[in-house]
C-alpha cells in the first residue's frame, strides 16, 4: 500500500513515499484518523539535508517489521521542518522538555489531540551501547502505555502542553539601555573559545549574528578583545574543515571544537549570514582572506544554490549521496588526490590541508577532511596550491553529487538576496545585485498577498502567515532601497510592516506573534509564540526590531521610532539573559541607544560622481548606517551622525575623507 507522500511538494516527504510506513502529511486528516481509530500519533520531523534522518529512514522506516508495528498501533505523520518551521518550533520545545535534547530527526509521540507525551531524536533500530533504546522496543512500550495507562499519558501530555504555552512567549518587559548592550558583549566574551575561536565547545556552530554585533561594538569602543573575538572566530572557520576549500561556502556545523570535521550539509540560511559577516569584517579590517571567503561563497551560490533565470535561491545541499555515506563526496583519500595532481601539487596540498594515509572520518579512516593546517612554504608554492585546488574541484564535480533541495523559501531567499546586495557593493560584482533584485521582485509578485501577508514558499499559496517570512522580506526590501535608491522598495517594506502590525502585533503586551492571528491550526499551532532567540536563524522579533529601526532612520517618521521603542521594551527583560542567542535583538537595541549614521547622496542617475559616492557609501562599514540615494542635478553627499551633519561634498574622494 503506497503512503500519501508521493504527491507532496516537499522533497523530504517525497523521499519517504516508497517506505512501507503508511505516512500521512501534517493536517486535520491525520488527527481525525487518530481520533477515529483511538491511536497515538508518531510524528517524525526531519529534512532532506539531515544525515541522521536518512540513517533512521534506512534503519527503521524502510524496515518491513518496524512498519508493521507502526501501521498497526500508530497514525504516522511526517513533517519537513523547512516547509513547516512553525510546527517544528513547537514540537522541538516539547521534546526538549521531556528528554533534554532536540534536533533532527525529531521523534514525538502525540495524543490524537496533538499533545506530546513521549519523544526523542534519533532512535537506533536496537538498543545500543550509547544507552539509546532501540526503536522497535520503544514503539511496543509506547503503544502498550497508551492502551493500558491512559491517565498517566494524559497527565504527561497536559503538563508538557502547559510548558509549551508558557515557553513560546519569550517576551519579558524591561528598560532599554546601553547597559544591555555592554552586558550582552561581556556574556559573549565569557563563552568565547580563546584557543580555537567561536563560542562554547563541541559541537560548534557559526554564530554570525554575534560576530556582527561584536564588530559593531568594536567599531564604537575600539576594545581589542572585541576585535579579537570576531577576527579569531572568522579566521578559524575560514581555515577549518567547516569551510569547503574546494567548492566554496560553509557546512552547517563542526562536530569538534577545532572546526575540522563538519556535518557536511550546506544551508542557505547559514551561508547568507556568514557571507554578510565576512563582508562586514572585510569592510572593517581589510583582511584579504575574508574577501576570498566571501568571493568563493558567492561563486558557490551562483553555481549550485541559485536559479538565475527565474530568480530564486535554493534551500540546501545534502551531506550525503546515499544511505551509509558520511560526507564521501566532500572528503579525500591520499590516493584520490595523488591520482589528480602532479608530485609538486600533491606535496603542497598534503601539507597545507593535512592529507594523510589516515584521515578524520570514522566510517572510512582513509578519508580526509580538507582543513588549512599551514600556509604554503614559500611564494613559489601558492600557484601550485591554486592549480591543485582547481584540479580537485574538476575531479569532485565528476562524482555523484549530493541532492540540492530546490524549494525556494521566502525567508531564506530574502536573507540571501540581502547578503548578495551587500556582496554586489563590497566585491563590486553587479551580477550579485541583478540576481538579488530579481529574487526580491519575484517574492513581491508571487508570495505577497496584501490581505494575508507573505507566503512561505515562492509560487505556492500555502503555508502562509509566518512572521519570519514577512520581516525577512521587509529587511531585504530596505537593502534594495539603499542599493538602488528606488522608492518602490521602501514602499514595499512599509506595506509588509504595516501588515505585521495588523496581524502579528500583540497590542496587550507588545512584541510580534510568530503566526498570524487568523492562522490558528491544529494542536500546538493554536498557541501563538513570540520568539526572540536566534536559533539558529536570526529571531523574527529581532529582525522586526532592526527593520523598525531602519525605517525610522530612513524616513525620520516618529511612528516608526515609537513602534521600535515598544518592540524593544517588550523584550528588554529577555535581552540581558539571552547572550549569544540574543545577538539580533541586541543589534536592534544598539540602533535605539546609539547615534545612527545617515549618508545621503544626491545627483544624476547613471555613471558619474554621484554613482561613485553611492557605491562608496555602500562599501564603507559603519554600524547603524543607512544610505539614501536621491536624483538631483548636482552631485552632493552629506553625512549625519546622530543630529550632527556635515556640509555637502561633491565627489568620492571628499566623501571618503568625511567617512574616515
Amino acid at each position: 500500500m503506497p503512503n500519501l507522500l508521493a504527491t507532496e511538494p516537499s522533497a523530504y516527504l517525497k523521499s519517504a513515499a516508497h517506505q512501507p510506513v503508511h505516512w500521512l502529511p501534517w493536517g486535520d486528516a491525520a488527527f481525525a484518523r487518530a481520533r477515529a481509530e483511538d491511536k497515538p500519533i508518531l510524528l517524525d520531523i526531519g529534512a532532506v539535508w539531515c544525515h541522521w534522518c536518512h540513517v533512521m529512514d534506512g534503519e527503521s522506516y524502510e524496515d518491513a517489521g518496524v512498519a508493521e508495528v507502526l501501521n498497526r498501533d500508530f497514525v504516522c505523520v511526517k513533517v519537513d521542518r523547512d516547509e513547516r518551521p512553525d510546527v517544528d518550533a513547537r514540537y522541538q520545545r516539547a521534546v526538549q522538555a521531556l528528554s533534554g535534547q532536540g534536533g533532527w530527526p525529531l521523534t514525538a509521540f502525540l495524543t490524537p489531540e496533538g499533545e506530546v507525551f513521549f519523544g526523542g531524536t534519533y532512535f537506533p533500530p536496537e538498543n545500543n551501547h550509547y544507552g539509546r533504546p532501540g526503536f522497535r522496543s520503544v514503539l511496543v512500550q509506547v503503544a502498550r502505555a497508551y492502551r493500558e495507562d491512559r491517565d498517566r499519558i494524559t497527565a504527561n501530555a497536559r503538563a508538557i502542553r502547559q510548558h509549551i504555552v508558557e515557553s513560546l512567549d519569550e517576551a519579558k518587559a524591561g528598560a532599554v539601555s546601553a547597559d544591555l548592550i555592554a552586558r550582552g558583549a561581556d556574556q559573549m566574551a565569557g563563552m568565547f573559545d580563546i584557543r580555537y575561536g567561536g563560542f562554547g565547545t563541541a559541537p560548534k556552530f557559526p554564530h554570525a549574528a554575534a560576530c556582527e554585533f561584536l564588530l559593531t561594538r568594536w567599531h564604537d569602543t575600539k576594545l581589542d578583545w572585541q576585535r579579537e573575538i570576531v577576527e579569531k572566530t572568522l579566521m578559524a572557520m575560514a581555515r577549518g574543515g567547516i569551510r569547503d576549500h574546494v567548492g566554496g561556502g560553509f557546512h552547517r556545523y563542526a562536530t569538534d571544537e577545532r572546526w575540522i570535521v563538519p556535518h557536511f550539509e550546506k544551508m542557505a540560511y547559514d551561508n547568507s549570514e556568514l557571507l554578510r559577516a565576512y563582508l562586514s569584517a572585510y569592510q572593517s579590517f581589510g583582511t584579504p582572506l575574508f574577501r576570498e571567503v566571501a568571493t568563493e561563497l558567492v561563486d558557490w551560490v551562483f553555481e549550485v544554490l541559485s536559479d538565475r533565470e527565474r530568480g530564486a535561491f535554493y534551500t540546501s545541499q545534502d551531506a550525503d549521496v546515499a544511505f551509509g555515506d558520511d560526507g564521501d563526496y566532500w572528503t579525500w583519500t591520499l590516493e584520490e588526490t595523488k591520482a589528480e595532481l602532479n608530485a609538486g601539487e600533491g606535496a603542497v596540498v598534503s601539507r597545507v590541508f593535512d592529507i594523510e594515509d589516515v584521515g578524520e572520518m570514522h566510517h572510512n579512516p582513509k578519508k580526509n577532511v580538507l582543513w588549512w593546517k599551514q600556509n604554503p612554504a614559500g611564494d613559489d608554492e601558492w600557484p601550485l596550491l591554486r592549480a591543485a585546488v582547481r584540479k580537485l574541484k574538476v575531479a569532485r564535480d565528476k562524482r555523484p553529487t549530493p541532492f540540492v533541495d530546490r524549494a525556494a523559501y521566502v525567508n531564506w531567499n530574502a536573507m540571501m538576496a540581502a547578503a548578495f546586495l551587500q556582496a554586489g557593493a563590497v566585491l563590486d560584482r553587479p551580477e550579485c545585485n541583478t540576481l538579488a533584485l530579481k529574487v526580491l521582485d519575484r517574492i513581491w509578485r508571487e508570495a505577497w498577498d496584501g490581505g494575508r501577508g507573505m507566503g512561505h514558499v515562492l509560487a505556492r499559496d500555502e503555508p502562509r502567515g509566518m512572521l519570519d517570512d514577512n520581516v525577512q522580506a521587509a529587511a531585504a526590501f530596505l537593502d534594495a532601497y539603499e542599493s538602488t535608491g528606488t522608492a518602490m522598495w521602501l514602499e514595499r517594506a512599509t506595506a509588509v510592516m504595516s501588515h505585521c502590525a495588523a496581524v502579528h502585533w500583540d497590542e496587550a503586551a507588545g512584541g510580534y506573534f510568530d503566526v498570524a492571528k487568523d492562522g490558528a491550526g491544529v494542536a500546538y499551532l493554536a498557541t501563538r509564540g513570540k520568539p526572540v532567540q536566534d536559533a539558529p536563524t536570526p529571531s523574527p522579533n529581532g529582525v522586526a526590531a532592526l527593520v523598525l529601526a531602519r525605517l525610522w532612520a530612513l524616513t525620520n517618521q516618529a511612528e516608526w521610532r515609537a513602534q521600535l521603542d515598544r518592540q524593544l521594551g517588550a523584550f528588554a527583560g529577555s535581552a540581558g539573559e539571552l547572550s549569544l542567542h540574543g545577538a539580533t535583538l541586541l543589534r536592534a537595541t544598539d540602533w535605539a541607544v546609539n547615534p545612527v549614521t545617515r549618508i545621503e547622496v544626491a545627483g544624476p542617475a547613471g555613471e558619474g560622481p554621484a554613482c561613485a559616492m553611492h557605491l562608496l557609501a555602500l562599501q564603507t562599514y559603519r554600524p547603524r548606517k543607512v544610505v539614501v540615494r536621491r536624483i538631483a542635478d548636482t552631485p552632493a553627499a552629506t553625512v549625519c551622525v546622530g543630529t550632527t551633519c556635515s556640509l555637502p561634498v561633491p565627489a568620492a574622494a571628499e566623501l571618503a575623507q568625511l567617512l574616515a
